[in-house]
């Protein structure tokens, strides 16, 4: 727990949470290579996201500190903040799941950061059979995501990046299996050289826009 204190990191959250505005939340970043950040409400951008995954460590489940660059270099990172509160990070949790089955095999990794209270996380981790790594902060997850150039963000988060640790796309709102399974399969491309960064982005900005929202499909 920072020096902030209890009251500090809730009043942070909720400030978070509000920013959200529903369930139905949902954008997406993409294009330069340092794409800029928007709020739920299409605000102007607040900053900038980083190019490449930062050097961020917090603890996991377990209480030991786990780098996101060092202790899964080379693979191809699913970084999702998340809280236990926050409706659609629960319902997109069996997603992430199946996200890390299937792909695994593929170089993918799956990396939960929880900005909430650690036992409320280890107790939701539990009932969920959560299997994919989870680092858990108070203040820290919200330092965590300030450090990928984002100064408030709504949850879930998602941020993708490729195997040499560029941030390819970042995905604010609940993630759906037709967005995932297009994300992930544009990073494999650009894995295997098969794309650059920016046309895996343009190729996932003109799918994401043929795919319903969350909550509007049939």
């Amino acid at each position: 727990m920072s020096g902030r204190g209890p009251a500090a990191f809730v009043a942070t959250v909720v400030a978070v949470a509000a920013l959200v505005g529903g369930a139905s939340t949902y954008r997406y970043l993409h294009r330069a290579s340092r794409p800029a950040v928007e709020t739920a409400t299409g605000a102007p951008p607040m900053a900038k996201l980083a190019a490449v995954i930062p050097e961020v460590s917090l603890p996991d489940r377990d209480g030991q500190m786990r780098s996101l660059t060092k202790d899964w270099r080379g693979k191809s990172l699913i970084v999702n903040f998340w809280a236990t509160w926050c409706v659609p990070c629960r319902k997109e949790i069996p997603l992430l799941l199946r996200l890390q089955h299937e792909h695994a095999d593929q170089g993918f990794q799956v990396v939960g950061i929880a900005v909430d209270f650690r036992d409320k996380v280890l107790q939701y981790a539990q009932s969920m059979k959560i299997d994919y790594p989870i680092l858990i902060g108070e203040q820290e997850a919200l330092d965590a995501a300030s450090a990928f150039g984002v100064e408030a963000v709504g949850f879930p988060f998602t941020v993708f990046a490729d195997a040499r640790g560029r941030i390819v796309l970042a995905h604010l709102g609940e993630l759906t299996p037709p967005a995932a399974d297009l994300i992930l399969g544009e990073v494999a491309d650009v894995n295997a050289g098969r794309k650059t960064l920016e046309q895996a982005r343009n190729a996932i900005e003109t799918g994401l826009k043929k795919l319903p929202r969350p909550g509007n499909q049939s």
